[in-house]
């Protein structure tokens, strides 16, 4: 069952990809943008960070904190999402704990609508290649905007392509 708007957000304490402990408690005071994602060389996961990377000194100054969830083992983020400088927390997580207490669903049909979708085309244009598929290939994205520990939005993707808009986080900061 999906988690839902009003409802607490899920605590936890992970190690980040810079090695740096971090917990959902130690920014309730702050915006949180809670973001899930396939794995380090997803095509489509790898379009998002830049797009999120793009949009972040603007999203920071509104005080958004940004965490982003990955299936993939250190290693493998380093050589691939991590060479993308990214200034907000990256996180793996190859055995999907907080990805099974945020209840992130599978879906081989999403995947296959996503899979032929045209930020594919566009995520394939840009250079990014799919390369080492770990982990579960059906997982689909999905973000929670979070305040003060409640979530306030919670957005299941529609497809391996599909994530929360940024008209709607940019909306979560100006509430």
């Amino acid at each position: 069952m999906r988690l839902r708007e009003g409802e607490k957000a899920i605590n936890f304490t992970v190690t980040g990809l810079s090695g740096k402990t971090i917990s959902l408690k130690d920014f309730k005071d702050k915006k949180i943008l809670l973001s899930f994602y396939r794995y380090a060389s997803c095509p489509l996961c790898n379009l998002r960070i830049s797009q999120l990377i793009q949009q972040y000194d603007d999203m920071k100054k509104k005080g958004l904190v940004i965490i982003a969830f990955f299936q993939s083992p250190k290693e493998s983020m380093l050589e691939y999402v991590g060479k993308q400088d990214v200034p907000f927390s990256l996180v793996p997580d190859p055995k999907r704990e907080i990805y099974k207490l945020y209840r992130i669903e599978k879906s081989w049909f999403k995947y296959v609508i996503g899979g032929i979708s045209w930020k594919m085309f566009k995520a394939l244009r840009k250079g990014y290649k799919i390369k080492d598929q770990e982990g579960q290939q059906n997982i689909v994205p999905a973000d929670f905007l979070i305040e003060n520990m409640i979530i306030k939005k919670a957005y299941y993707g529609r497809s391996i392509a599909d994530h929360i808009s940024f008209k709607d986080i940019h909306q979560f900061l100006e509430e």
